[in-house]
């Protein structure tokens, strides 16, 4: 049967199912019913067998043909600024379609229950919010706007498409200009506004801080401390105690030092190091805050409520108060200091032989950074001015340690993505001054090969020993994206191999390998992180894919991160034989809600930085318009192609101001082809670009593509 023909039989065909009076029927009753000779019923079937296939109809489980049975499903509502939305439900390949006049008044990140219809002709499924379940928003961060008798509050979050009405009375004295906090009175729905009432004025929109304060009442970031908090605070002593000392293993002789940037503060692990017969002793020593922030306290509730440290452009938002994660908790030079360390022995292969975890005394020798760190090693054997043979063998013996440890993790398939992170320096106003990639360097890559030690070895340990624990775990990706990242690196010459979409870490670091250095190497990067799962902490230990590893943990933050504050507490009883049965069924109960928080919080803190970042990176363009960068197509749509400068600034050039061509955009090369000129702009080539604006509400910057005499240049 032709498509053609095909197509007329359904069109005919498809009626008869949404007739009142048809009920579902079989093959053989439909064609009696139709006077279907015999001989045709397979070009019946091929018909019916269509209209399956594209969603018009369904075939039940007794071989009877009807209406697709609308579904209802629970998932959460992710919301577009042109109104319309998406509601991704667990376990659910694609994400449900929701149009403008379909969201039932949902807004971003509410559960919400949906009426959902079958996907038809490859599209997505699409579906109507029925039911708000639950809302995700109570208040919003926003730009208060004020009329003569009533002001509005347009949300900082774009992906909440209405305004909130404030009636008079009700703004707080705020005027035009003002970014204010709002709790939401009415949610709306259907033509009426949400309704609202400001509970606090942030500061005029053109305030110093102002932009950065906005992003953390935005995402709900505790910043002020609890009385009850700073009271536990207040009693905790400055320097460690004799009584403190008793029972510990003393090793304030031996030769230690931290290694951080030039600007923490919160010095939590301290590193000694030395050569013996059988390979190497390496000692990661990190700083006891469990003996601090006791179980159930109010420090411990708050740190468990914040999760994590949380770094921005301008500030750091602690987990733990100042007083404890720059004092008493920081392993500061020539202080007597308390730990918790994993001692471990290592031989030439890179083999952990055996360990040792003990609660310690410890004593920083010298503080020093990642440069000065950096540049004893890039000198070599040469006398540093100030530094002592000694401590230069031992930076220089740090570095045999780390390359050997560095090797025998690559060779297993760990994956290493080596992406420039952002640094932006401000000026006294909090204006963006300058904005450059920040570079690892050898310094930071010991420090991060010997954290990952320890946090295997201390993983591996606790899951032998089948006690309770809390898990960094990194699953395998989801084995659709894997055949759809495969499908567009082959575009490019390059290949991975699978099976059913499973793929081995080793593999993904193969294709890193070979991308190094190639144009489209940070493009194909991204896109291999992006087609991975997000880590995650669990009470269960399922493995780390990106680091292939079989046990992981995080031992070596627990100033900064809640999870490692809660494995120190459960080594700690360990170590004094007090995990009774009691103690066990304790933590057995508690850490699937930790490890959910910690998640949460992780990813909160994640979102915030980089919304901080890309506000930063949104005003220094700002001041830059009409100035011409070269930079790389880092991504391309069918709305305009997406261009990233050497400095890590991303923008976009709009389709339609590719002037004098209709440019087509195709997927599968991902390319944007002009029709008569043949101008391609394509995945990781070379671009110049004119800076023509920037959003500060929604944080975007425009390109534009140079001038022919600025190509030339």
């Amino acid at each position: 049967m032709t498509e053609e023909l095909l197509k007329e039989k359904k069109e005919r065909l498809a009626p008869l199912f949404g007739d009142p009076t048809y009920v579902p029927m079989k093959l053989k009753e439909l064609a009696m019913l139709l006077n279907v000779p015999r001989e045709q019923r397979e070009e019946l079937k091929e018909v019916l067998d269509a209209l399956v296939e594209d969603g018009t109809i369904a075939l039940s489980r007794r071989g009877k043909y009807g209406l697709p049975e609308v579904k209802r499903l629970t998932g959460v509502f992710s919301g577009n600024a042109r109104g319309f939305g998406f509601v991704t439900v667990e376990n659910l390949e694609q994400d449900i379609f929701i149009g403008t006049d379909r969201t039932g008044g949902a807004m971003h990140g509410d559960t919400v229950q949906v009426e959902v219809w079958p996907a038809r002709g490859g599209k997505r499924p699409e579906g109507t919010v029925v039911k708000v379940l639950e809302r995700a928003n109570q208040t919003l961060v926003g730009y208060y706007q004020k009329n003569k008798h009533f002001g509005f509050v347009i949300p900082d979050n774009q992906k909440i498409a209405a305004d909130v009405f404030i009636p008079e009375g009700k703004d707080l004295g705020a005027v035009t200009g003002h970014k204010v906090v709002v709790r939401l009175t009415d949610y709306g729905g259907g033509r009426k506004q949400p309704e609202g009432v400001v509970t606090e004025i942030i500061g005029h929109v053109n305030d110093p801080g102002t932009d950065i304060l906005s992003i953390v009442k935005a995402y709900g970031i505790p910043e002020e401390y609890p009385a009850e908090v700073m009271a536990q605070v207040s009693r905790i002593p400055d320097e460690v105690l004799e009584e403190e000392k008793a029972g510990r293993k003393d090793i304030r002789d031996w030769q230690t030092v931290t290694i951080d940037g030039e600007d923490a503060k919160d010095l939590d692990d301290a590193i000694t190091i030395s050569r013996e017969d059988y390979g190497y002793k390496l000692g990661v020593h990190i700083a006891d805050v469990s003996h601090y922030v006791t179980e159930g306290s109010p420090l411990d509730k708050e740190a468990l409520k914040r999760g994590t440290s949380v770094y921005l452009v301008d500030r750091v938002i602690p987990m733990l108060p100042h007083r404890l994660s720059n004092g008493i908790c920081s392993l500061n030079e020539g202080q007597d200091r308390l730990a918790l360390s994993c001692i471990m022995e290592i031989d030439y292969d890179g083999r952990v032989l055996g360990h040792e975890i003990a609660e310690t005394l410890i004593r920083v020798d010298r503080r020093m950074s990642y440069t000065a760190v950096n540049e004893i090693i890039q000198a070599g054997e040469e006398k540093q001015e100030g530094m002592e043979a000694a401590e230069t063998d031992m930076f220089l013996l740090m570095k045999e340690l780390a390359d050997i440890l560095r090797k025998r993790r690559y060779s297993r398939g760990s994956i290493d993505f080596d992406f420039p992170e952002t640094k932006i320096i401000l000026d006294e106003k909090g204006r963006p001054a300058e904005i450059k990639p920040y570079e690892r360097n050898a310094a930071t890559r010991i420090i991060e090969d010997f954290m990952l030690m320890a946090n295997e070895t201390i993983a591996e340990d606790y899951f032998w020993q089948d006690l309770p624990f809390v898990y960094r775990t990194h699953d395998n990706p989801d084995p659709e994206k894997m055949k759809r990242l495969g499908l567009f690196i082959n575009n490019f010459g390059y290949h991975i191999r699978t099976q059913n979409g499973e793929v081995h870490p080793k593999e993904l670091q193969k294709l890193l390998e070979r991308i190094e250095g190639s144009q489209e190497e940070a493009l194909i990067s991204r896109l291999t992180l992006r087609s991975m799962r997000q880590a995650k902490y669990m009470p269960q230990c399922t493995g780390h894919f990106g680091l292939a590893a079989k046990y992981y943990t995080h031992f070596t933050s627990p100033i900064r991160r809640y999870p490692d504050l809660q494995i120190h507490r459960i080594i700690k009883e360990n170590l004094h034989g007090r995990l009774t049965e009691g103690r066990i069924s304790h933590y057995d109960s508690i850490l699937a809600g930790v490890t959910i928080q910690c998640s949460s919080t992780e990813r909160r803190a994640e979102e915030a930085e980089r919304e901080t970042v890309k506000l930063k990176k949104c005003q220094y363009m700002a001041d830059r318009i009409g100035q011409v960068y070269e930079g790389v197509v880092s991504g391309v749509t069918n709305w305009g192609f997406y261009v990233e400068l050497p400095n890590t600034v991303e923008g976009l050039v709009h389709v339609n101001e590719l002037h004098g061509d209709y440019y087509v955009f195709d997927e599968a090369k991902m390319e944007l082809r002009g029709e008569r000129c043949g101008q391609v702009y394509r995945l990781g080539q070379k671009v110049k670009v004119e800076v023509s604006g920037t959003d500060r509400l929604t944080r975007t910057i425009d390109f534009l593509p140079a001038k022919e005499e600025d190509r030339e240049e």
